[in-house]
């Protein structure tokens, strides 16, 4: 127990410096501010109108918002890999400070940059036409749901920071993987539009998930033609949506952890 207490203690004091660290330098978050802003409003007025419209609009912010949250995690290999190349996390490991203190801190403080993705990406849909239909309680289950879900992919920006320890490295790695999981989904597409193969990926994929059941949560209708793929995860995309996050967040957290306590080794 006092070992949990310890790795709470050491992280929240690590997630404190990382937010007086943007405080400082608020450019940092020009990526997650700007990047959702853009593509609202070019998937809504550059493409919405033959992709359907009005309704496309309202089907799109759920899709923009796991979109940009899984964007986010090249925001948390980034600075990682930035901490790492400057020997900051040298200095830490000198510390008798816990080993998971010095990621945990990073991707529980990322959880800032997440938050204000979702405010800005939810203000701009305001702007186009898309509304919360469904009750305050349903709404709050859909935010909560994105942060669990952008807590989860920061683990695997903190992962790829430790692997590549350099911040141009870190920044390559945590793009690549990127665009084609957020575009091999149905966050923006009809999963029926995609070839036989992809339809099954796109179906089971956890962007997918993520966007469908903050689709629901909100009370945002899709087109007509519209579907999110077929089978247990289409069917149950909130149940899976909550699985993806937590194996995600068990699968790398215990990685990273393990390459951290690797580099601290040499």
């Amino acid at each position: 127990m006092s070992t949990i207490t310890s790795a709470a203690r050491d992280s929240s004091v690590i997630a404190w410096r990382n937010l007086l660290t943007v405080r400082r330098t608020p450019g940092a978050l020009v990526t997650g501010v700007v990047q959702p802003v853009i593509f609202v409003f070019l998937l809504a007025f550059v493409f919405g109108g033959s992709l359907g419209g009005a309704p496309y609009r309202e089907f799109l912010i759920g899709g923009i918002l796991a979109q940009t949250l899984t964007f986010n995690s090249s925001f948390t290999a980034v600075y990682l890999a930035k901490d790492l190349q400057l020997g900051l996390i040298d200095r830490f490991r000198s510390l008798p400070m816990s080993r998971v203190a010095v990621i945990l801190g990073r991707t529980t403080s990322d959880l800032a940059t997440g938050a204000i993705s979702i405010v800005v990406t939810m203000v701009c849909g305001l702007i186009i036409g898309w509304r919360i239909t469904e009750g305050p309680g349903s709404a709050i289950l859909g935010i909560l749901l994105l942060l669990l879900f952008g807590f989860a992919m920061s683990w695997i920006g903190a992962f790829i920071a430790l692997t590549a320890r350099s911040v141009e490295v870190a920044q390559s790695l945590g793009l690549i993987w990127l665009f084609p999981v957020t575009f091999l989904s149905g966050a923006f597409v009809s999963i029926d539009t995609l070839p036989g193969p992809l339809q099954t990926i796109a179906a089971w994929n956890p962007v997918t998930a993520v966007a469908t059941s903050v689709r629901e949560l909100f009370g945002n209708v899709s087109p007509a033609g519209y579907t999110s793929g077929s089978g247990w995860a289409a069917d149950n995309p909130i149940l899976y949506a909550v699985i993806s996050c937590v194996a995600v967040i068990a699968i790398f957290s215990t990685v990273a952890v393990s390459q951290y306590r690797s580099i601290s080794r040499r």
